[in-house]
């Protein structure tokens, strides 16, 4: 609902511990449109949510990312 006013979302992820089934406190939204996303990123980076202030970023596509360490090997 967060990133929703700024675009599409292609998909999200919320990062939950396996052995307390907690969030970790992170999670991951991928926006399609790099525009989109950069309007997020600014507005919503430092903005303070249920009393705390989040840090949204640009990411990397991780498994791109894996794929091209794997293939130099």
């Amino acid at each position: 609902q967060l990133f929703q006013p700024f675009g599409t979302i292609r998909s999200h992820n919320i990062v939950i511990d396996r052995s307390t089934g907690k969030s970790k406190g992170f999670g991951f939204v991928d926006m399609p449109d790099n525009s989109e996303a950069a309007a997020a990123i600014k507005a919503l980076d430092g903005k303070l949510i249920r009393g705390l202030k989040i840090r949204v970023k640009a990411g990397h596509q991780y498994r791109s990312a894996r794929r091209a360490t794997n293939k130099r090997k």
